[in-house]
């Protein structure tokens, strides 16, 4: 072969090396780095409300009792996690939801939260996605009784 062929073939593959490269760190730090916090509602620069006016519109006391329940796999199954102001789901230890063994899982996966009374799960950047009702999570997605979220292996559905 002629030299310039092999000095062009030479750079190409070093080229792919390190796009190579590349990925597996932009892979590393997205894993590593602190998730973005959700944007709050326009209502949330407003003055808190009194707790009069919040029970007035009957919202507060209509979650009292909802869980998240684990389907799959077999060895978690009928796990119960109550659902508070926020959730949040993943591999590290401080995470409301742990799931230490499921390896599709990153370490802070997604977040359940709570906006104007209604049920919310985010993605909070993961590698392999959230599912919600077999529909990947893009944005907050509201989320209700019976919706069952996919993270990594694990299935978990909402319950009263």
């Amino acid at each position: 072969m002629p030299d310039q062929l092999l000095t062009f073939l030479k750079y190409i593959f070093l080229a792919l090396l390190y796009l190579f490269f590349l990925r597996v760190l932009r892979a590393v730090w997205i894993e590593l780095r602190e998730p973005k916090p959700a944007p709050l509602p326009a209502q949330a620069a407003a003055p808190a409300a009194t707790p009069a006016s919040v029970s007035g519109n009957g919202r507060r006391g209509r979650h009292d009792g909802e869980r998240l329940v684990i389907l799959e796999p077999a060895e978690r199954k009928d796990q119960e996690f109550p659902l508070s102001a926020e959730l949040t789901v993943g591999r590290a230890g401080g995470c409301g939801v742990p799931l230490p063994d499921d390896t599709f899982v990153s370490q802070l996966h997604a977040r359940l939260f709570r906006r104007d009374g209604d049920l919310y799960v985010e993605d909070l950047g993961s590698t392999n996605g959230t599912y919600l009702n077999k529909k990947k999570v893009t944005a907050a997605v509201p989320m209700r009784k019976g919706d069952k979220l996919q993270i990594g292996k694990t299935i978990m559905e909402v319950r009263r």
